[in-house]
C-alpha cells in the first residue's frame, strides 16, 4: 500500500475557477458581546477554582501522608514510654504497699497470728497442741493473746509459743501436728514483686492500645 502524499501547503480558503468558495476554515472570533464576555469570565473562573481546589487537595493528601509516616515512626517510641510509665507506677504501688503493710504490722504485730489461728480453727480443733514459732519481738507477750484467741475460736488444746531464731521480723509458723501454716511479710512482698514484674515483662509493649480502637504496638526492631 502506497502512502498518501504529504500536503506541502494548506490554505484556509479554497476557490473554484469561477471564484466560488468551496472550502473555508472557521476564522477566530474577534469581537464578543457583553453576555459572551461574561460567560467566558465565569467559565475561566470555574476552571481556575477547580484547578486550585485540586492543587489544595493534592497538598493536603501529601501533608497527611507525611504526618502518618511521622506518627507511625513515633508510636513505637511512645509505646516504650508508656511501658516505662507502667513499670514506674507498679514500683510506686509496691513501695506504697510495703509502707502501709509495715505501718500496719508495727501498729498491730500480733494481728496476723491471731487471724491465722482464727482462720485455721476447724483445721486445728482436733490437734492436742499448737506450737507457734516467731521472732523474739513478736513472741514477747504472744502467749496470752493466742490463748485468748484459741479459747474464742473453740480450741481446747495447749498453745505453746517458741522463739524461732531463723525467722525474720513479724514472721511466724503455726504447727498443729497434721499440718502447718506460715507467714513471712518480707517473703510475701518479694513474691508479689516478682509476680508483678513477671507480668510486666510478659506484657512488654503489647499492652492496651494507646489509641482507642487501635491494635497494640509491637516492640520496635533493634
Amino acid at each position: 500500500m502506497t502512502a498518501e502524499p504529504l500536503e506541502k501547503f494548506k490554505f484556509d480558503t479554497v476557490f473554484e475557477a469561477t471564484g466560488r468558495v468551496i472550502a473555508a476554515s472557521p476564522r477566530p472570533k474577534r469581537s464578543y458581546t457583553a453576555e459572551e464576555v461574561e460567560q467566558i469570565r465565569r467559565t475561566a473562573e470555574a476552571a481556575g477554582e477547580a484547578h486550585a481546589l485540586a492543587s489544595v487537595a493534592n497538598r493536603q493528601a501529601e501533608a497527611l501522608a507525611v504526618i502518618a509516616r511521622a506518627v507511625q515512626q513515633a508510636l513505637p517510641g511512645l509505646a516504650g514510654v508508656a511501658h516505662e510509665h507502667r513499670v514506674g507506677s507498679a514500683e510506686l504501688a509496691l513501695a506504697c504497699g510495703r509502707a502501709i503493710a509495715g505501718a500496719a504490722l508495727e501498729a498491730a504485730p500480733q494481728a496476723p497470728v491471731r487471724a491465722a489461728l482464727t482462720a485455721l480453727a476447724r483445721e486445728v480443733e482436733a490437734a492436742p497442741r499448737l506450737i507457734i514459732s516467731a521472732d523474739a519481738d513478736l513472741a514477747n507477750g504472744l502467749q496470752a493473746v493466742l490463748e485468748e484467741t484459741a479459747q474464742a475460736a473453740g480450741y481446747a488444746g495447749a498453745v505453746q509459743v517458741r522463739v524461732g531464731g531463723a525467722l525474720g521480723p513479724n514472721a511466724f509458723t503455726l504447727d498443729f501436728g497434721d499440718g502447718s501454716a506460715s507467714f513471712d511479710p518480707a517473703a510475701a512482698a518479694e513474691r508479689v514483686s516478682q509476680a508483678l514484674h513477671a507480668a510486666l515483662a510478659a506484657e512488654g509493649l503489647h499492652a492496651e492500645p494507646l489509641i482507642a480502637g487501635a491494635p497494640a504496638l509491637d516492640a520496635p526492631e533493634s
